[in-house]
């Protein structure tokens, strides 16, 4: 399985994996509604199942991603500043389709 993180989402995830809370839990990205021709996602720190693969990036952190879940292999992860909004994760996957609601 893939997985891409831009260097804005890496610094937000460090952050989020040096609290208090996320000892000894990985980063992991989740569908949370699958249309069927593309997925909504969301990002929580859990820790790994037996369903999991441990995916590396190339921003030296490691993202639980469900093996079962055909949407979740090649997410980019992105996450961006923006003024005057609320700023946030956008995570999406071009090989799987891609919608915008």
């Amino acid at each position: 399985m893939n997985c891409k993180i831009n260097r804005n989402a890496a610094k937000v995830l460090k952050q989020m994996l040096e609290s208090e809370e996320a000892e000894g839990k990985m980063v992991r990205v989740y569908v949370t509604l699958d249309h069927g021709d593309h997925a909504h996602y969301e990002i929580k720190l859990d820790t790994p199942t037996d369903h999991d693969e441990i995916v590396k990036t190339d921003k030296a952190i490691d993202v639980l991603l469900d093996k079962r879940e055909p949407f979740l292999d090649g997410v980019w992860i992105r996450y961006f500043y923006v003024p005057q909004a609320q700023a946030g994760f956008d995570i999406t996957n071009s090989s799987k389709g891609h919608h915008h609601h």
